[in-house]
């Protein structure tokens, strides 16, 4: 059984990690990029009016064009850095995910419950509200240079909201009668009855445009990777059990 669900959760995982690396570098780090570029300084943003800010004077001496070359192959050594980090990151990640959801698919097939690739898609899907959806209604993502609430207050609702989720999730999905889905329908709503921590007010250096397209990319991004997570975990999960 163990060796069943770290096959399906490891292939999986690299799949879906792959996959996830690949539309962040399409469309989430663009925009995170920029919106470095707004924390730094380098662009600023006010009134609807977009500012360059770029440095006085444009020298021409060698020494000057040879720093220049030198910073830009440093600036690209670092993004192959930064992009193999976050491919390497991704797949760690989606594997532990698979591991979790693969779990599940135990505990379901315990109580008569079969798992196939479609319905493994169900499963990523419900991951993806648990993991990702839920908490962004709270605690959206965030551009670099966001000011936010005490990190420690936020982490502790994060858990919160994507246990109360799982739970309330299997309570809808698997619950009988009238009460345990209506319980769950309960227990999803109430870490946001409670309220995400938050300051006082709203502050950033980037544009509302670019946040909302950050969050908005990262969002779809996950719900892709968590779709192919589910899917090819019950694919091989499925092929596991008839094997």
């Amino acid at each position: 059984m163990f060796q069943k669900i770290l096959t399906s959760a490891l292939f999986a995982g690299v799949a879906a990690g792959l996959i996830a690396a690949l539309l962040q570098f399409w469309l989430v780090t663009p925009v995170l990029l920029e919106g470095e570029e707004y924390e730094t300084g380098a662009k600023s943003h006010y009134a609807g009016v977009l500012v360059i800010n770029e440095a006085e004077g444009h020298g021409s001496a060698p020494t000057e064009n040879a720093e220049g070359h030198a910073a830009e192959e440093e600036a690209e050594e670092n993004a192959l850095a930064r992009h193999g980090m976050t491919a390497a990151v991704n797949m760690i990640t989606y594997t532990g995910f698979g591991l979790i959801l693969v779990a599940g698919f135990a505990l379901a097939a315990q109580f008569g419950v079969a798992v196939s690739a479609k319905s493994g898609l169900v499963w990523g899907l419900a991951g993806f509200i648990a993991v990702q959806l839920a908490p962004a209604a709270g605690l959206y993502p965030e551009l670099p240079g966001t000011p936010a609430a005490d990190v420690v207050l936020r982490q502790y609702w994060w858990i919160t909201t994507v246990v109360a989720t799982v739970v309330g999730l299997a309570f809808i999905a698997f619950g009988t009668g009238l009460w345990l889905p209506l319980a769950g329908f309960a227990l999803i709503l109430a870490p946001h009855v409670i309220g995400a921590p938050h300051l006082d007010g709203y502050a950033g250096v980037a544009p509302p445009e670019l946040a909302a397209l950050f969050v908005a990319r990262t969002l779809a991004v996950g719900c892709m990777a968590w779709a192919l997570l589910g899917f090819v975990a019950g694919h091989f999960w499925s092929q596991s059990r008839s094997a």
